[in-house]
């Protein structure tokens, strides 16, 4: 047991205490009795347990139990060494004593519990697989442990790593437990030698022009000496392939390449070699600026060539033509064009993932965007509800809902144990995204079947599209699939109900038990029931579902990318519920807008038909029709200009138009509109070796930029800002190794482009063994750098002890000895002891005072009387 004292200057004040009770003794000490000395000390030893207890004591009882936390490295830097650590570790635990307790954690950029802490630990279990391994948190795993332990009793992490930490600052975190029960042993790990050739970087010039030739410089790290094969890509197509002889070391090869691309090129180094111990650290890319003309990307929605293109000429601007199957997944690929133009597109060949990459390029690459009408665009593409939709100026639902046709719709879903996941949760989604175009007087039924149907929502009209909703987004995953009662059930919903419209659509990803599907389709054709159907994946039964559309007049769909399932189902839904096209010719109303007045000073040519919509509030309409529905309109999505142009370019729609000889003309000028403004600053961003990116601005203007992150997938990355000085912010942004892409953007709106690569992690360099590290991390903690595994039992310096406050004993008894003291100054000394006898009645004098003033009273009542 040991007494300690966190204020020990408080008891200073005991001395001008005790002085001034010296003092009051040595000036009475003549006429004081044995009685006040006794209450003088009791008040002296009062007035000292106050003054003890302000200065803080507390009694240290020792704890026995000791607690030893194995802490294993489970990065990829340690791939290897598993089956040495666990040999360690169980060595070790035969030292392990009675009242120590011993636990086993894992670590790499999380912790994970391998054994917990306990005194019956005798055997190492089999580690738990763990999965993010590019990454060593030595500091998060010292912080979640030390709160694990208890904090009492002494303790000792022994930490099994090489001391290559990638993320976090142990010895900054370590600086904590200075004072406390705990200490840190290390035992120094490393990766068995083997034979490992690596890209150690990979340099493109940051800003190139069309044509000019680049240096492509690439260093490659060798073990040993060998051989290899270097490959180059730009924009994902091989550009040189080259056999490498490597050398023990560093390897530097430099190959010069005329840029053909524009915009933001990717450029990627590949290294191969036969016999490789680590392949993450075989690829690096980089990124380089291609200045140069304008460059337009047109997706064609027809099977004949381009209309748009045709009209353009050959002496316009740059552009490439492909197919809505072609469009690339990447960021970079979009990069390289200034604007997009979707001509008749429709939206369950895009899909939602690249719906959101575009939507991306031009919300923060300003990258100009247009859709064009036609019979497969707007809500009849299947837009209703996606990012396409979002930063268009028009919205997919039209004016004039109660001019519709009734409808009656039935969604039929499986919702078998091979629907479980993307697919089902897609197929909900889309199912709800279909509830909410319809009309609240529509008719809607949802029938989710496995071995049997499940009426989940019964056929009638819809009351709460709210509630409607929720239901379908509710519906889990069961058994097996039977399709012909479901779909049977479908057609007996629909049958008796007296509407204009009525529809099936029907979804799975299986095959099913034959049935008399050819009598039950013609039946329901004979009651105005159509049917759509759309086959998931390649299990369904794709011949069965095709030939159903074709019996019941719908549409076939056979889907291969589960993210196109919202759109399709989107588009029946439009196609069957609205009178989307309005094809009666006229004359549009043209308004007062930059760049388009002088256009139309000859008059505006007639209109055969275009697809209803609804301009968005903010928008611009241009070209309105004779119903106001917009024709022609603009608006700002984030920094991109976006153009909707709800008729068609082949002239079947736009009838005069497309004869008019100033047709060409009118793209030119709506591709002119799109065109982004770009600012010619060039901003310098370099990536630090803390893992920020640094951004200089040469024009002193750092802290006024709107700086966003984008990675290659379109996902807006988490970015923190901070303003080192009038020229220099520090991005931190949270990132996987690859590409990303930064947005730059002045307070007047003017875009800078760049693109860097993160390299891949640290984990993934052969490094030797941090000595620095480990050393100093034992040192600073008390503990050590272990060589024999009984080591880590060895006794403690310093023992755990549960700390026993006794403030609040003190001031009792300080108290408790006031109290004394007033009761016997109050009432004698004579109240602590019994009296020897009683005094007798006469001699209580305030009694015969109190006799005497009555008798004096009543003689003056008498003497009055």
């Amino acid at each position: 047991m040991d007494l300690r004292i966190e204020l020990p200057v408080a008891l200073l004040l005991l001395l001008p205490l005790f002085m001034y009770f010296g003092w009051t003794y040595w000036r009475e000490r003549q006429r004081l009795k044995k009685s006040h000395m006794v209450v003088l000390v009791m008040r002296m030893v009062a007035v000292g347990c106050l003054v003890f207890a302000l200065a803080g004591p507390y009694l240290l009882l020792p704890i026995k139990e000791e607690q030893i936390v194995y802490l294993v490295d489970r990065s990829a830097s340690m791939n290897g060494t598993e089956d040495e650590m666990a040999q360690f570790i169980q060595e070790s635990l035969q030292a392990k004593k009675e009242q120590q307790l011993a636990g086993i954690y894992s670590f790499s950029s999380t912790l994970q519990t391998e054994a917990i802490l306990s005194n019956t630990l005798k055997e190492v279990p089999k580690l738990t697989e763990i999965k993010a391994t590019d990454q060593t948190n030595i500091e998060q795993a010292l912080q979640l442990t030390s709160g694990i332990v208890d904090p009492k009793k002494a303790t000792r992490f022994v930490l099994l790593t090489d001391g290559n930490e990638t993320k976090g600052d142990a010895l900054e975190f370590a600086t904590k437990f200075k004072g406390s029960n705990i200490s840190v042993d290390v035992v120094p790990f490393s990766q068995p030698v083997v034979n490992d050739v690596s890209l150690k970087s990979f340099v493109s010039p940051q800003v190139a022009y069309v044509g000019e030739q680049q240096q492509l410089v690439t260093e490659i790290q060798a073990t040993a000496a060998g051989q290899g094969e270097l490959l180059l890509y730009e924009n994902d197509e091989l550009i040189h392939r080259e056999a490498v002889e490597l050398a023990e070391g560093s390897n530097v090869f430099t190959y010069k390449h005329a840029a053909t691309s524009e915009g933001l090129v990717k450029y990627e180094a590949v290294v191969q070699v036969g016999q490789d111990a680590i392949f993450e650290n075989n690829k690096l890319t980089s990124v380089t600026m291609v200045e140069s003309e304008p460059h337009l990307l047109i997706v064609n929605g027809y099977d004949t060539a381009s209309p748009i293109a045709a009209a353009l000429g050959s002496q316009s601007i740059s552009h490439d033509v492909i197919a809505a199957s072609s469009l690339p997944n990447e960021l970079s690929s979009y990069l390289q064009y200034n604007a997009i133009i979707f001509d008749n597109v429709p939206g369950h060949l895009v899909g939602e993932a690249k719906m959101n990459v575009i939507e991306q390029a031009v919300k923060n690459f300003g990258v100009g965007f247009t859709m064009v009408g036609g019979e497969n665009s707007f809500g009849l593409g299947g837009y209703f509800k996606t990012p396409i939709e979002a930063l268009l100026p028009v919205e997919m639902e039209i004016k004039g809902k109660e001019q519709l046709p009734s409808l009656g719709l039935v969604i039929v879903l499986d919702r078998s144990g091979s629907m479980s996941g993307a697919k089902l949760e897609l197929a909900k989604e889309a199912a709800a995204r279909s509830v909410e175009m319809l009309r609240d007087e529509d008719t809607l039924g949802f029938i989710a079947f496995d071995d049997r149907p499940w009426e989940i929502i019964e056929t009638k009209p819809l009351s709460s599209k709210e509630e409607a909703v929720d239901t379908i987004l509710s519906v889990t995953p069961g058994g097996g699939t039977e399709i012909y009662t479901s779909l049977g059930k479908a057609y007996e919903n629909l049958a008796d109900l007296k509407l204009q419209r009525k529809h099936i659509i029907l979804l799975t990803d299986g095959q099913s038990p034959a049935g008399n599907y050819e009598d039950l389709i013609a039946d329901g054709k004979d009651k105005g029931i159509t049917l759509s159907t759309v086959a998931i994946g390649q299990d369904a039964d794709a011949n069965l579902l095709e030939a159903l559309s074709e019996m019941g007049s719908g549409r076939f769909y056979d889907v291969v990318d589960e993210q196109t399932i919202p759109s399709i189902l989107s588009r029946e839904t439009a196609m069957i519920s609205r009178t989307y096209i309005e094809d009666n010719p006229f004359y549009p109303a043209i308004y007062q807008a930059a760049g388009w007045n002088s256009l139309f000073a000859n008059g505006v040519p007639q209109m055969n038909a275009y697809i209803g919509t609804t301009a968005k509030q903010g928008a611009t309409v241009i070209a309105e029709s004779e119903k106001e529905d917009p024709v022609l309109a603009q608006w700002q999505y984030g920094l991109g200009k976006t153009f909707a142009f709800t008729s068609d370019s082949t002239g079947k729609w736009t009838g005069d138009w497309a004869r008019w000889q100033d047709w060409g003309t009118f793209w030119q000028t709506l591709i002119s509109q799109m065109l982004p403004s770009y600012n010619d600053v060039a901003y310098d961003v370099r990536l630090d070796a803390e893992g920020s990116f640094m951004i200089t601005d040469p024009t002193n203007e750092a802290a006024f930029l709107d700086i966003v992150a984008v990675n290659e997938a379109g996902e807006e990355l988490a970015t923190q800002l901070e303003t080192i000085s009038a020229s220099q912010v520090r991005a931190t942004v949270q990132t996987e190794p690859g590409l990303i892409f930064f947005r730059i953007a002045d307070e007047e709106q003017a875009i800078y482009q760049a693109g860097l690569s993160v390299p891949y992690s640290a984990e993934y360099e052969l490094r030797p063994i941090n000595e620095s590290l480990v050393e100093e991390l034992a040192k600073q903690t008390g503990g050590a750098v272990l060589k024999e595994p009984e080591d880590a039992f060895r006794d403690f310096t310093q023992k755990g002890a549960d700390r026993q406050n006794i403030t609040t004993w003190l001031m009792l008894a300080g108290m408790l000895l006031f109290f004394m003291d007033i009761t016997i100054r109050r009432f004698g000394w004579s109240f602590l002891t019994k009296p020897k006898h009683k005094e007798p009645l006469a001699e209580q004098q305030p009694v015969q005072a109190e006799d005497t003033n009555v008798a004096q009273l009543l003689k003056g009542m008498k003497k009055r009387s």
